[in-house]
């Protein structure tokens, strides 16, 4: 009987210790378990949150270049319209006989100095002919072409 009663004890406090030692052998690896899982949640996070940032960036930049580009239009479209508007008024009388008379002389005659000053440079080297110079005739010219081809459409 005591045989029995030692296998009756030895058997549950056996079973006993096992099962708490397997709880808590299995409640370590569970804890281990969910302690990788937030690690890897943590890396997953902060991947997310640079890449979120990232495509902020280049959102902003895109915006920024985006109103760079309107701006440039915008002062492109202002400085097209002004020129036109010189060009237009170049060509309007005054209503002062000399000024008008003027006005209709200075456009050929500047135009003629400038093919005078670019054809004795190219074709024959006989002057030198600075940057700015040649941006002087070159303005002579499409200012004196310019009015001419805007004359004959009636504008």
């Amino acid at each position: 009987m005591l045989s029995a009663l030692l296998s009756f004890l030895g058997g549950s406090a056996f079973r006993m210790i096992w099962g708490e030692v397997s709880s808590w052998l299995t409640k370590r690896q569970d804890h281990a378990h969910e302690m990788e899982m937030m690690r890897l949640q943590a890396d997953l996070d902060a991947q997310r949150h640079a890449l979120q940032m990232d495509a902020i960036r280049l959102q902003a930049e895109q915006g920024i270049k985006v109103i760079e580009a309107k701006r440039e239009a915008a002062v492109d479209e202002l400085e097209t319209s002004a020129w036109l508007e010189a060009v237009k008024a170049t060509g309007r009388p005054v209503g002062v006989a000399w000024v008008d008379a003027w006005n209709a002389a200075i456009r050929p005659a500047g135009a003629t100095w400038a093919l005078a000053v670019l054809t004795l440079d190219l074709l024959f080297d006989a002057v030198t002919v600075s940057p700015t110079v040649e941006a002087v005739c070159f303005a002579f010219l499409g200012l004196f072409v310019a009015d001419r081809a805007m004359g004959k459409r009636g504008k």
